[in-house]
């Protein structure tokens, strides 16, 4: 969280900044309050702030600002009025979001002169204003802002030229094949591609030869022998060379030059002068980012309202584009720090071509090489960028929140140490790709996982909140707990037509990427239900610490590749298990100790650590040394290991010193000679391995299933986060709706009952139906694709329960068991006698009355709200129309509303006999409805509904006789562009919106027993 708290209680010292701010009192004269951290301090939380998971039902019930959902706010630059900043503000608060992170995007503006980058680009005084706006309102309805660390991506500023030492740099190489014994006279080789536009200068590194081996080719790269290399670059003269090739084979002579990459950032220019990206592994490159914001952007009163209402600095993903290989001047020397060899004698076997290796050594020494290099790269990034960047966020009173991906380096070190950690659902192409992440931000005891939602490729005005939700279910149960929506555009831009400026959307002629949410959508109506939901699901899954089953070791810990853990992907999820990665600088950590058989035990509490060969070298079985013997001593210490390959014979990672490997082999054998360590060499083993040691996971199901888990631990309870997902959304076939019983462990007290903690509604009840064995907990689950369940492990009364100690039911003959309002009810469809055991032991019988059949109402009344374009590109017409249907069809299906979208409101009226009485109730089933709804009972508002289980039970507000049922559908905008806006949008297929149905009331009878 972005609070400072006191640990001895009272305000936050960011809650007083903001009341001093909002008083006009400068933040200078406002005292910290006892125990808080002073102003500008760098110690940051990394626990819950406001609405703490302390045993009381508030947190969940009415989740902080802090932990509710967040938007990406596209500004066109700085073509920002402060007065529509404030309302957007507003609009994002009073929908119940949590704050919004505002970045210079406008993918869709083909003409960039009209933004006037000289008078209105990013960083100008009108964006400076525009963010002030935004801040000053954001203090008053209690939101945060972020702020990306310049326009669009990668990390950019004004001022800084492709030729500057700050800005990023590229290695380019040029080649000329020599014949054996011919002579080659003339320039050195020349790259073979030209510098980007802007770059000027261009250094020569190096100049080598190296005789081609065939031995060592492959189809894509062209081998040569590591002993043949030779350095020329002392025959240089006058940019000149000649050389005679000895007479024993082919070679290859290499030049390497090192030259501004010249990169800008994303659909700019942004600014004047034009910003250029600069270089993520150099002191210089992200001195060039403070010393810009310091010198140009921070004002006294920026600087007051940061540490009011500032959140965190945004970094997207590393995307750092270069047609040769990403460089900086420090890499020959930091190289040699690391490994205490010189890097240009290896530079062969990493030089590339537009994202291609070009040439390689022997294909062990070339892997090792490479190895080595991206490890040196990814020292250089998290020291002088991440590191850097976050001690300077922290002297504003700010944090730093990341996409640590991109480039080949540790994001699993990475995420560690970054304030906050964030994935995207458009990059990452499964769970595991959050599961890195994850590992490194509970590894370093930090919070927040954060994920950019919601970016779907084509998707723009037809994007459905269920889409949303699915994705965010998987998400969630992979460590993700906090969701930047992509996103939030501003009102209006030049070329913007209607319903207004959105980011990326014309992109290339077509629907872009993501949404734009907001007024202008019809959904918007309904976007309460939505933050409401995902602000209590993040509330639980900050709370307390993350608990994981197993630790997988990553020999390279990148991400976003989509690579998972052999046997726990594909066979231990669905059984229930849980896993994180690890890298090998996270076992240097102060949370990297052993106690009771655990892996950081006040953290994630690892029940056992997993090795296996490294997926991106050809599954070769490798550890550092260093990381070895600190696995030995975490197995000594009594936590279990199990090995997967032929690690007898491991490799070390990079190139390895004399008599490395020999010693790396020797700790191993050590290790594996110890009790608690199990190798074995298929991965359809783990399973017995890890039984073998006794070792299960804290969710588990008898049968395979598509239930995904996260559990968090807290002082009073266990939170289980239960959903039907699955590891990738493109994986087939289709989840399918789920039912089985599941056992949960409590780690929190022997004598702790399961609580339902219904995120839809905030409602927390004790659950009805279940058995206990010692600290397990088995019940039912019941899910829909997409469908999530909530439960909490802890004491009777947790949450303000009121049902306490009283008895609930092994088993029923009912339909259902549940706690109510009057205590533990048996519900079923039909009237009959049922018998229930009881906990105390004795079995009761239950007699429930006569049950009606399901009624189908059999004719609606709808109104309908059309949107339209309006005079301007912010003005939406709504025209009103109302039908009758005898039949519920999709909106694509009736001709008077095909091209259609808005709200529509449905109405129809159920008849309930006259022995209806206090003992019936009824469920309304939905059916298919698109998008977002509400339901009114006889004009009174049910609670908000599951959007992917549409079902609501609406018996409280039912009565005999007569009965309206009204239901408010919302839809996306996208069949009205279609005919608005043709040459967008005209290709995409009609939407199957409003309410199709079938709807149904199914009554049922219920008594307490």
């Amino acid at each position: 969280m972005h609070e400072l708290v006191s640990q001895r209680g009272g305000m936050s010292r960011r809650a007083v900044l903001a009341a001093a701010v909002a008083a006009g009192v400068t933040a200078t004269a406002v005292a910290a309050p006892p125990g808080a951290a002073a102003p500008g301090a760098a110690a940051l939380p990394t626990g819950l702030a406001a609405g703490r998971a302390d045993g009381s039902a508030r947190w969940f019930t009415d989740p902080a600002r802090s932990v509710r959902p967040k938007f990406r706010w596209w500004w066109p630059d700085g073509l920002v009025d402060p007065d529509e900043v404030a309302r957007e503000i507003d609009q994002i608060a009073d929908a119940g979001f949590g704050g919004a992170e505002i970045a210079a995007v406008h993918h869709s503006i083909r003409d960039k002169p009209l933004l006037d980058t000289a008078h209105h680009g990013w960083g100008s005084r009108p964006w400076r204003d525009g963010v002030e706006a935004a801040l000053r309102r954001a203090v008053r309805r209690g939101l945060t802002v972020d702020l990306t660390l310049g326009p669009s991506w990668p990390v950019a500023v004004p001022g800084v030229t492709p030729d500057d030492e700050a800005a990023a740099q590229e290695l380019a190489h040029g080649h000329t094949a020599l014949a054996a014994g011919a002579t080659y006279r003339g320039p050195v080789p020349a790259p073979v591609h030209d510098a980007a536009s802007g770059v000027r200068a261009q250094r020569l590194l190096a100049v080598q030869a190296a005789r081609v081996d065939l031995a060592n080719s492959t189809r894509k790269e062209t081998g040569l022998d590591p002993d043949s290399v030779r350095d020329l670059t002392d025959t240089v003269t006058d940019d000149g060379l000649t050389w005679t090739a000895p007479a024993d084979g082919e070679w290859m002579l290499i030049s390497y030059w090192q030259r501004g990459s010249g990169q800008q950032p994303e659909s700019g220019p942004h600014s004047a002068p034009a910003a250029f990206v600069v270089d993520h592994l150099s002191a210089a490159g992200t001195t060039a980012v403070t010393d810009y914001w310091e010198r140009h952007v921070l004002t006294g009163s920026l600087r007051r309202l940061l540490k009011a209402a500032g959140g965190a600095f945004f970094e997207d993903s590393v995307e750092l584009e270069s047609e040769g290989l990403v460089w900086t001047a420090r890499l020959p020397e930091a190289f040699e720090q690391r490994t205490g060899r010189p890097l240009l004698p290896c530079l062969p076997a990493l030089v590339l071509d537009d994202s291609d290796q070009v040439f390689a050594f022997e294909a062990q020494q070339t892997r090792q090489i490479r190895h080595d290099f991206w490890a040196t790269v990814s020292d250089l990034f998290n020291r002088y960028h991440v590191r850097a960047l976050k001690d300077w966020a922290h002297s504003l009173g700010m944090t730093l929140r990341a996409q640590p991906y991109g480039l080949q380096t540790d994001a699993i070190a990475t995420a560690a140490i970054l304030d906050i950690a964030e994935g995207e659902s458009l990059g990452f192409k499964n769970l595991d790709d959050y599961r890195c992440l994850a590992g490194g931000r509970d590894m370093a005891g930090h919070t927040v996982l954060s994920c950019e939602a919601g970016a779907y490729n084509g998707s723009a005005y037809s994007t459905t909140w269920d889409r949303v939700l699915r994705t965010m279910g998987g998400a969630y149960a992979a460590g993700v707990n906090q969701t930047v929506m992509h996103g939030f555009s501003y009102a209006s831009a030049p070329e913007a037509e209607w319903p207004g400026f959105a980011a990326f959307s014309p992109y290339n002629g077509a629907p872009g990427y993501g949404e734009s949410w907001g007024p202008r959508q019809p959904t918007w109506r309904h976007a309460g239900d939505i933050a409401g939901y995902l602000g209590r699901v993040h509330a639980v899954l900050q709370s307390g610490t993350a608990r994981a089953d197993v630790a997988v070791f990553r020999q390279t810990g990148y991400t976003a590749t989509g690579i998972g853990a052999s046997w726990f992907t594909s066979t231990g999820v669905p059984l229930g298990w849980t896993h994180q990665f690890l890298s090998g600088p996270l076992l240097d950590l102060p949370n990297a100790t052993v106690s009771g058989g655990r892996l950081a035990p006040e953290g994630p509490a690892y029940k056992a650590l997993f090795v296996e060969g490294d997926f991106f070298y050809g599954s070769t079985p490798t550890l550092a040394l260093d990381d070895a013997r600190r696995i030995l001593g975490f197995a000594q210490a009594g936590l279990p290991v199990v090995l997967l390959g032929a690690f007898d014979q491991a490799l070390t990672p990079g190139v390895p010193a004399a008599g490395e490997t020999e010693r790396l082999r020797d700790v191993l054998a050590r290790l594996m000679a110890l009790p608690g360590v199990v190798r074995v060499t298929e991965k359809t083993a783990v399973g017995d391995a890890l039984a073998q040691l006794g070792v299960t996971p804290d969710v588990r199901h008898s049968v395979p299933s598509t239930l995904l888990n996260a559990h968090r631990a807290t002082a009073d309870a266990d939170y289980y986060y239960l959903v039907n997902g699955k590891h990738a959304e493109t994986v087939k076939p289709p989840v399918a709706a789920i039912d089985h019983d599941v056992t949960l462990r409590r780690t929190r007290g022997r004598d702790a009952v399961p609580h339902l903690l219904d995120p839809w509604t905030g409602r927390v009840v004790r659950v009805g139906r279940y058995t206990q064995d010692g600290r397990d907990v088995t019940f039912r689950v019941a899910l829909r694709p997409g469908q999530t369940l909530v439960v909490a492990l802890g004491r009777p009364g947790l949450l303000g329960d009121r049902h306490g100690n009283r008895p609930h039911a092994l088993s029923s003959e009912a339909d259902e068991v549940l706690f109510t309002e009057r205590g533990l009810t048996v519900r079923a469809a039909a009237a009959g006698t049922y018998r229930t055991r009881l906990s105390q032991g004795r079995t009761v019988t239950t007699t429930l009355p006569a049950v009606p059949g399901p009624i189908e109402p059999g004719r609606w009344r709808v109104e309908v709200e059309d949107w339209r374009p309006g005079d301007r590109p912010t003005r939406t017409e709504k025209e009103r129309r109302t039908l009758t249907l005898d039949t519920l069809l999709p909106w694509s299906s009736i001709p008077e509303l095909e091209d259609c979208a808005g709200i529509g409101r449905y109405r129809t009226t159920v008849t309930l006999p006259g022995d209806w009485s206090a003992a019936h109730g009824a469920l309304l089933e939905l059916g298919q409805v698109a998008d977002t709804f509400r339901v009114r009972v006889n004009g009174r508002d049910a609670d908000p509904v599951d959007r992917l289980d549409p079902v609501v039970d609406v018996g409280p507000l039912l009565r005999r006789g007569a009965n309206t049922i009204e239901i408010e559908v919302a839809t996306p905008l996208v069949n009205r562009l279609r005919v608005s806006r043709p040459e967008v949008f005209g290709g995409l297929a009609r939407q199957e919106y409003g309410l199709v149905g079938p709807v149904r009331l199914v009554p049922y009878a219920q008594r307490t027993v």
